[in-house]
């Protein structure tokens, strides 16, 4: 991500929390400008309470937040601790106290051990870096990733970068919906019209923004303008401050919607776009109040396409509020389907839209024939984790004897009843895995987010613990190709669903792929999973030829298996080792080849005698009219090939699952590696989560 000049980012760990890092620092090189915007609520926070009367103002070098802990109903104490930090700050940087803002983010009412960040601090100045990156991570709590935006514009004919850092998954709603961020910018402009540009930008953006309708004591954006980008200064209203104000919209816009879909306990993203309101206000208003309602939620988590909650929804909010607005007249589409329209239901195709609604984002369109106002408002879906994790939320913590806190998560709330039927139906299953191997292709989203990674280690650590040898071949894709991008390499080619790899790329596709196995190696042996990275040229364990593509094209260093030396797993198998495999091949010429994991994933199994071999994909499994088939016949793959409406991706995948199949391999599993412990759900539930295919 492009941060703008003058700007520094650190993040490091004080031991507000047990390990990860808990405090950030953002430094302007040079005194900046800044403005803010706080919550709303009356139980503000220290950190609000000492800000909220500094800004807008100019001379500003730092904003220092932690998370962890919230400082907020913390009494007079709270707001002494604040001033010690930001002097402690001070005094590292070699500035003045006044200089410095504070935010922070976490449980409420527990005293700020402020002696931890003011013992970090000269370690945090020390750690300044222009990468926002380890700043972005310091911030979480309950968030499963970190999110970041930057926006590049052109201003008086110098380049002006704007871009910032924010955190929030839980407690959030319009009121300002933001919990934290903290923007940059190489701009030249007045305090003042800092202020109103971003008072202009978070209203379309935080303040359509609705996880939870708990608005928190910490809601902070504080924006820092340098002038290091030389434009001519914004000292008035015109169109240097309209692009400037339009591009920190856009930007405001991206993390609402990164933190709606990162709600806690999250599945799915939902955008609820509201149109023919009589003003914009009131656009806002409805459309913030659909993303709100619990009911909608739930059905969003459900997948389940009931419009009558959404039309619920704005009758009850128009009649409350005396809007002139009638829902019989209203319009309603879900993920582009029309539902509802001229004061009656519209027949549709309920299984087919059931599987669109299971897509990470779902959008819900409201059309109100009340005006000509619209507005857009993001939420996200209703689950059973949002419960558990604030059901447990501070019973689960407990505060050291430093002050700091740590979490006991020997508690649990689920009922006893549950765990036991749980139980028994997992027993089962567990019984019959003693001694079994079985393959998984770990691709996709599965990959991709912190969350989804850790319960994926979990898995295969409870595959290993009830006797089950798992091999982990992984994908890639995604990240592979942002590198070469970021790299300035040509955009690649796909033919046929398999992207063309030039030998420029095939180092870059080698680097990439050896440190997702290095970081995919770490999270497992953290977790106790035994395992031992593996690169199919290792012993020449994958032998390829090169790939010719239908109708002759070449598709560069891109291989298909001539051999698997099985000689190889065996050895790791025998000493209880789970190998994690790169689809890397070593060619029959010497050189090196990437292979479709799909396909890498089958030949394995098929060398290894698996039992089992288990695809985790970005879909809920294999989808027919657009329902889920739960069960499948090799017969019925060998029908799917031979529809030329199958191509790609998933062309390559099926004929690897039927190779498998034809190859020994028992039972084929295609799951959804969006959802959390689907591989344990798969396999040790009686319904199962996705599509099973046997021979």
């Amino acid at each position: 991500m492009k941060t703008p000049l003058g700007f520094r980012f650190s993040g490091a760990h004080c031991g507000l929390k047990a390990a990860r890092r808990d405090v950030a620092l953002v430094v302007s090189d040079v005194p900046a400008v800044a403005a803010g915007c706080f919550t709303q609520n009356r139980a503000a926070a220290a950190p609000i309470l000492d800000a909220r009367g500094r800004v807008p103002a100019a001379g500003i070098r730092a904003v220092v937040i932690n998370s962890g802990n919230a400082n907020a109903m913390t009494g007079p104490q709270g707001v002494s601790d604040v001033v010690a930090i930001r002097t402690a700050i001070a005094q590292a940087l070699g500035t003045s106290a006044d200089a410095i803002l504070t935010a922070a983010t976490g449980v409420i009412g527990v005293r700020l051990p402020a002696h931890k960040i003011i013992a970090a601090a000269p370690a945090l100045v020390a750690a300044l870096h222009v990468a926002p990156e380890p700043a972005a991570e310091a911030i979480l709590t309950t968030d499963t990733r970190t999110k970041l935006a930057s926006r590049a514009i052109t201003l008086g004919g110098r380049e002006v970068t704007i871009s910032a850092i924010a955190k929030g998954s839980g407690m959030i709603a319009p009121q300002l919906a933001t919990m934290i961020s903290i923007v940059t910018t190489d701009v030249a402009i007045t305090p003042a019209l800092l202020d109103r540009a971003l008072r202009a930008a978070i209203e379309p953006s935080f303040h359509c923004l609705v996880v939870d309708g708990d608005t928190s004591t910490n809601d902070t954006i504080i924006a820092l303008a340098n002038g290091q980008a030389g434009n001519p200064p914004i000292v008035d209203p015109g169109s240097d401050l309209d692009v400037f104000t339009a591009a920190l919209t856009e930007l405001c816009i991206e993390l609402a919607r990164d933190i709606a879909a990162d709600g806690e306990g999250a599945t799915r993203l939902l955008e609820v776009a509201v149109t023919g309101a009589p003003d914009p206000a009131i656009a806002r208003d409805i459309a913030r109040s659909i993303a709100a309602s619990s009911l909608v939620k739930a059905a969003i988590f459900g997948a389940d396409p009931n419009w009558g909650r959404i039309l619920a929804t704005v009758g009850a909010r128009a009649g409350s509020q005396h809007y002139a607005i009638d829902p019989h007249a209203a319009a309603v589409a879900i993920q582009g389907v029309r539902v509802f329209g001229g004061g009656e239901p519209i027949a549709f195709a309920q299984p087919a839209l059931r599987a669109k609604m299971r897509a990470p984002e779902v959008r819900v369109e409201v059309a109100l024939a009340a005006g000509t106002a619209a507005a857009t408002a993001w939420g996200c879906d209703l689950g059973y984790d949002y419960v558990k994790l604030n059901a447990d939320y501070t019973s689960l913590i407990v505060q050291t004897a430093d002050g700091g806190l740590a979490k006991d998560d020997r508690l649990t709330n689920y009922s006893p009843s549950f765990k036991r039927k749980l139980l028994v139906e997992a027993l089962s299953y567990i019984s019959r895995f003693s001694g079994t191997r079985c393959v998984l292709e770990y691709s996709g989203e599965a990959m991709s987010k912190p969350a989804l990674q850790q319960s994926f280690c979990d898995d295969i650590k409870l595959l290993r613990s009830v006797g089950l040898k798992p091999i982990v071949v992984h994908g890639g894709g995604p990240e592979i190709a942002r590198t070469l991008e970021r790299l300035g390499h040509p955009k690649p080619e796909l033919i046929d669903g398999v992207r063309v790899t030039s030998t420029a790329d095939i180092k870059v596709v080698e680097m990439v792929l050896g440190g997702i196995n290095s970081h995919l190696v770490t999270l497992l042996n953290l977790d106790g999973a035994h395992a031992m990275g593996v690169s199919g040229k290792d012993g020449a364990l994958l032998r390829a030829k090169r790939l010719v593509a239908a109708h002759g094209r070449d598709l560069g260093q891109v291989g298909e298996i001539t051999a698997v030396n099985a000689s190889v797993l065996e050895m790791f198998l025998a000493q209880d080792f789970v190998p994690v495999i790169t689809p890397i091949a070593l060619g029959e010429d010497g050189q090196s080849y990437v292979v479709n994991a799909d396909s890498a994933a089958a030949q394995i199994a098929i060398a290894v005698k698996a039992q089992k071999l288990i695809y985790l994909t970005d879909v809920a499994g294999i989808l027919e009219h657009g329902e889920l088939v739960t069960d499948l016949k090799a017969a019925d793959l060998d029908t799917k090939l031979a529809d030329p409406a199958l191509t790609g991706g998933m062309r390559v995948k099926t004929r690897s699952m039927l190779d498998a199949l034809r190859g020994g391999v028992g039972r084929v599993h295609v799951i959804d590696g969006r959802t959390a412990h689907s591989v344990i759900a798969e396999l040790f539930t009686d319904r199962g989560v996705g599509t099973l295919i046997t021979p």
